[in-house]
Order: C-alpha cells, then sequence, then structure tokens
C-alpha cells in the first residue's frame, strides 16, 4: 500500500487504510488492531498521522450534523472540510468565527493540530470547539461536553487520545467581509506601528517574498462590513500602495484560486479563506510549510531575527506569512496563554533544503520560545517535546490515563511525549 500526504513528502508506513461507514465498524477496527492512527485531509507535512498499524479514513462515516440555532452551535463530522462546514452553517444564517487559509482542510485535523485563522481578537480554530465525541481505544464512544475538565487538553489532542467522529463548534450570526490588500509597506513603518498594523482589520496578513527587501510584499486586510461602509486603510505613518488586481500570495502567480479582492463585499465563508472553496490554490502539493508561534511583545523582534537570515532562507522560500491569534486556554495550542504571532513559512518543495535550514531558523527564534506548529515541519521532525508548554505534563497524563497501552501511538508521539 502507498499513500501520500499532500505534499507527497510522506509516505505513510500503514499496512492498509479503513474507511468504516458506521460507528461499529470504527469501533472493531479500533479494538482490532494494535495499532490505529485517523487520517484527515492529508494537510500535515510530518508524520504526525503515520502508523504501522491501520489509517482509518473517516470520510465515509455515518455521522449526522445537527444545528442548533438558538444555542448557536453544531454537530459536525471530525473529516468534514471546512467549505463544507461553512455553506452548511450559513445556509442557516451562522457562521464559523474564523476560518484558515485552507477551506479545504478537515475540522478534525485542523483542530489535533492547534491550527489557526487569524485576527487579534481570534482565537485558534480548536478554540470555537465547545464539545467532542471520540471513540476510546477500548471502543466506547466518550462524548466530552464543555464542563468536562478534559475538554482543553483533548481538543489540540494530536490523535493521541482516540478517533474523534464528531465535533461541535460555538457559531455567531453570518456576517459580510471585504478584503483589501496594500502592496510595498516599508518594514521600519510596519515594526514601528506592528501592533497597530495587525490590528488593522478582522484578519491581517503580511506576505514576505523576500526577507532581505526594504518592503513587505503585501499586507491583506479582511474587514467586517457594517453600516458606515468606511475603507479600510493602514494606520497612520504605514505608507503602501492599495492592489488594483486581484493578487495571490505569491504575487508572480496566478491569482486565479484566490477568494475576491478589491473591497468587494461577500460572504463570511468567501473571504476570511484566502483560497476559494471551488479551486485548489495554485501550488496545490507542490510544497513544503513550517510555521512558529512567538508571544506578540516578541514578534518584531523575532521577525528583525528572520531578516538577518534572508540570504540563508531565499532558495527554498516560496512565501511567508505573518499573521496573529488571540490567547486561549487549551494545553497545546501554540497560543496557550499568550496573545500570539503565527510566523508561517511556505518553502519549494526542497526536502533537503529544508531540512538544511530549520536549524538555523529555530537558533535565531530560540531566544523568543517559538512553538513550532505540530502538523507541519521543524528541526525536529514536526511539533515538539509537550514539556515546551505549561500543561505538557498534564496532556502526557491524559494520554496515559486514556489510552494506556499505546493503541493510538506512533513513532512521532512517542517523541514528543517522551
Amino acid at each position: 500500500m502507498t499513500t501520500l500526504n499532500w505534499s507527497g513528502n510522506v509516505r505513510f508506513g500503514a499496512r492498509s487504510v479503513e474507511s468504516p461507514a458506521d460507528l461499529a465498524q470504527l469501533r472493531r477496527l479500533v479494538t482490532g488492531n494494535e495499532r490505529v492512527r485517523a487520517l484527515g485531509s492529508r494537510h500535515s507535512f510530518n508524520a504526525i498521522a503515520d502508523t504501522d498499524g491501520v489509517l482509518i479514513d473517516l470520510s465515509r462515516l455515518d455521522v449526522p450534523y445537527e444545528i442548533d440555532e438558538d444555542a448557536g452551535s453544531a454537530w459536525v463530522p471530525a473529516a468534514a472540510r471546512y467549505a463544507e462546514i461553512a455553506a452548511t452553517v450559513d445556509r442557516r444564517g451562522l457562521a464559523l468565527r474564523n476560518m484558515g487559509s485552507l477551506p479545504h482542510i478537515s475540522v478534525g485535523g485542523a483542530i489535533a493540530t492547534g491550527t489557526h485563522g487569524s485576527g487579534d481578537g481570534n482565537r485558534i480554530l480548536g478554540a470555537s470547539v465547545t464539545g467532542l465525541e471520540i471513540v476510546r481505544a477500548d471502543g466506547r464512544l466518550d462524548t466530552i461536553e464543555r464542563d468536562d475538565p478534559r475538554l482543553a487538553g483533548s481538543i489540540v489532542g494530536l490523535g493521541a487520545l482516540g478517533i474523534t467522529t464528531r465535533v461541535r463548534l460555538e457559531l455567531v450570526p453570518s456576517f459580510d467581509v471585504r478584503q483589501d490588500i496594500f502592496l510595498g509597506a516599508p518594514w521600519g513603518e510596519v515594526l514601528d506601528g506592528f501592533d497597530a498594523v495587525m490590528g488593522a482589520g478582522y484578519s491581517v496578513s503580511l506576505f514576505i517574498a523576500e526577507w532581505g527587501t526594504d518592503v513587505v510584499d503585501q499586507v491583506w486586510v479582511k474587514t467586517v462590513t457594517d453600516a458606515t461602509n468606511a475603507e479600510p486603510a493602514l494606520p497612520p505613518g504605514v505608507t503602501a500602495e492599495r492592489a488594483t488586481r486581484q493578487i495571490g500570495p505569491i504575487a508572480s502567480g496566478p491569482a486565479d484560486s484566490v477568494t475576491p479582492q478589491l473591497g468587494v463585499p461577500g460572504r463570511w465563508l468567501d473571504r476570511l479563506p484566502h483560497f476559494r472553496r471551488d479551486a485548489p490554490p495554485s501550488n496545490a502539493g507542490d510544497e513544503l510549510q513550517s510555521e512558529y508561534f512567538v508571544a506578540r511583545q516578541d514578534a518584531p523582534a523575532a521577525l528583525l531575527a528572520l531578516r538577518a537570515l534572508a540570504a540563508s532562507i531565499a532558495p527554498v522560500l516560496l512565501v511567508s506569512e505573518v499573521r496573529s491569534i488571540a490567547a486561549d486556554e487549551l494545553w497545546l495550542s501554540g497560543a496557550y496563554g499568550r496573545e500570539t504571532i503565527a510566523l508561517h513559512f511556505t518553502w519549494r518543495n526542497d526536502p533537503d533544503g529544508v531540512a538544511a535550514l530549520l536549524p538555523t531558523i529555530e537558533a535565531a527564534l530560540a531566544p523568543f520560545d517559538a512553538r513550532p506548529h505540530w502538523g507541519k515541519l521543524s528541526a525536529a521532525g514536526g511539533g515538539t517535546t509537550v514539556d515546551r508548554y505549561p500543561k505538557g505534563g498534564d496532556f502526557r497524563a491524559l494520554v496515559a490515563a486514556e489510552d494506556p497501552d499505546g493503541r493510538f501511538t506512533n513513532p512521532y508521539l512517542e517523541r514528543v511525549l517522551a
């Protein structure tokens, strides 16, 4: 059996991939195999989902949506992609508070790895979770509710606690968003007004094609529209040109896969992601990714440290993105306990070149306690030890309690839990 991840840099070692159609089949697969792991949308860039046992693809599992409009919440299948969830809840006049760059990823995989959207007032995607249904190692279906102290440790669960079948998401009333793109903002002005720049909209992204130039190539500002119809702008003191055409994160590439820009208002689900629901990203699959989370107050210094590495970064970089994330209390969230800035790297599909560079990147970011994304590449092979997190010891104990025989373990987990 040959199963690859999204970018083709990980070849899974499972002896089979199974697609149960109902909970009874899923329970039998879990209890009947020594090692099992859930397989999401395969968008992780390391071996977090791998196993030498059985991979379980939940895309055929018959689990229902349950939308409670009065409560503003919905139970959704863990295998559902954000694009599907967004369209489903929007038809009921509801919305997700935030979305990631790609609407193509599954909710189960996104929350398990601590994946995020962006915005000063927006927490990671998993912070909208108010309930989980999980098949445990002994085959029982366990429901974890908002008042269960295990929930904060189970959302970013790395697949270590069981097979998540459904997720309950907190929703808000549907809303409209516009996107405005600003080009060539000088680095000095951006760093001097960093907090104001990152707070210029509901969600703000800085895109950097070359770390050694004098300007931030693009600033994407997503703004919730209101009755004032005020035109968004960068804060005073930051000079940049407003884009007059659709543009992708990689400015030289095609822009047909990005969501509508140029200040044209539209529904949240067609503006919050960078990429359209009905089209793959322009560079889909032919890339690698790394990401690091630093405390917001450390971000300007961390950015300067990366700029000092511009010559080393340039040969393998496609584009970098900088986003803000609100603090949360999820045990293994990159934003646990601190207002956070995410430093994202989309690399050329050059595994050896990226592997050689990552120790240098991480050494430069070490003074800022940079936490690597659990599902992307790091010098250690992805993620980090849970002991880098204040609640890491509690997470290790939770894994021992819920999976004492290591049915859901793999070499990745053995390393991060060691």
